[in-house]
């Protein structure tokens, strides 16, 4: 693994007795789409295309789900990454709603997928809160929650004398069915799986090496010497993306996660919700399937080509008393895992969806900020109906040069 970019011993793939692996390329084909990139945006971009009788090929450089996925923790929530006042200083407040709006759109695609195909990643909706510990933050907490009550999200509020928590809340705002948890790897795999029962191919060990454009496809060159011969390349590749264009996409951080080994009761967290504080950077916190805890944050610059071990155990350190301050109710909390990683953020929370400025056979899903794999699956909805000649109005929030002036 890039040294930079994961380490540690990432929960879910560790805990998994998916043991699938993929074939690599030993042949040139050709096929209507190819996506660069096999973590669960790739998966997800495979699926929306392969439903929409779009002939699909996936490469990805090493394994199947590993990387940036592995270290997902999969807390998926309709709320950007900011509050919607702290939004309007980039973004008009109505597109900062739109974004939100879209969240619930992308929750509601995951939850008919479950519907449809059987919950096979551990699916779990659950509601989700925002919440501070400190006095000063409680009238931002208030605005907040008027702002989405006012726009129509199913919201309440909650104060010191209504807190059912175990830990110090101030204020909070607890949003229904805001939010839901998934396995990340168990996700991608499933994904693929009925991918591939439409016609997907995926190749893992595959790593590509050059694009060479023409007008009407693209020639993508592997390490080997085998091409794929597509009509749109879709790059899937996360924050990796130097091959591809010299845009600086986003901001990269650290970010750290320690998961707990399983535990037998969870008093002092009422209905497992999602958690997050209002901190900056913040903390966010979910439990899992078989009844582990995840705490995350503490995120730091980002240094290519540096790990601080040093620093990856401080934070470590932090994350697991934190933890066990805030639910002294959950008996022998002890933590089985920790693992650090790469995260990409943007200064409007929103990722990147839609054609290249140079190239106009290459298409991107970057799915940048807290919300990568909801934004995924809208880069899937909307970018399957492109290539069927049909725009969706709102790919003009994720454009790839709205920053440019």
């Amino acid at each position: 693994m890039n040294i930079q970019y994961v380490q540690g011993k990432p929960l879910f793939i560790n805990i998994s007795k998916n043991t699938k692996q993929y074939p690599y390329l030993t042949q040139d084909i050709e096929t209507d789409v190819c996506i660069i990139g096999g973590g669960v945006t790739g998966a997800i971009a495979s699926y929306y295309f392969s439903k929409n009788n779009i002939k699909t090929v996936i490469l990805e450089k090493k394994r199947i789900g590993h990387l940036s996925t592995g270290i997902s923790t999969a807390l998926l929530q309709y709320e950007l990454d900011d509050s919607l006042s702290k939004l309007q200083e980039f973004i008009k407040l109505e597109d900062a709603i739109r974004g939100h709006e879209l969240g619930l759109v992308a929750l509601k695609q995951l939850e008919d997928f479950i519907k449809q195909y059987g919950n096979k990643c551990d699916y779990k909706k659950r509601d989700a809160l925002l919440y501070t510990a400190k006095t000063n933050e409680i009238n931002a907490i208030k605005i907040e929650y008027e702002l989405r009550k006012q726009n129509g999200f199913d919201v309440s509020y909650i104060d010191e004398n209504t807190n059912e928590f175990s830990f110090d809340l101030k204020a909070g705002i607890i949003s229904k069915d805001g939010g839901a948890e998934i396995d990340p790897y168990k996700y991608t795999h499933q994904l693929l799986d009925i991918s591939q029962s439409m016609g997907s191919k995926v190749y893992e060990n595959t790593e590509v090496i050059d694009l060479i454009h023409y007008d009407d496809y693209v020639d993508i060159i592997t390490e080997f010497g085998y091409k794929v011969k597509a009509k749109k390349v879709i790059v899937a590749t996360g924050y990796d993306t130097k091959m591809f264009s010299d845009r600086n996409f986003a901001t990269k951080a650290t970010t750290f996660n320690v998961a707990t080994k399983p535990v037998k009761n969870f008093d002092g967290w009422k209905n497992r919700v999602l958690i997050r504080d209002n901190s900056d950077p913040y903390n966010y916190l979910r439990t899992t399937n078989d009844n582990r805890l995840i705490i995350g944050g503490e995120d730091v610059e980002f240094i290519p080509d540096i790990f601080d071990e040093k620093l990856a155990n401080e934070k470590y350190d932090i994350l697991e008393n934190r933890l066990k301050s805030m639910f002294k109710y959950i008996n022998h909390i002890e933590i089985d895992f920790r693992y650090c990683g790469t995260f990409a953020s943007t200064t409007d929370n929103l990722g990147f969806i839609g054609e290249d400025t140079k190239h106009k056979n290459l298409w991107y899903i970057l799915g940048y900020g807290g919300n990568g794999i909801l934004f995924s699956i809208l880069g899937g909805m909307m970018l399957s109906d492109l290539y069927n000649g049909k725009t969706n109005k709102d790919m003009r929030l994720f454009r790839i040069d709205r920053f440019d002036n």
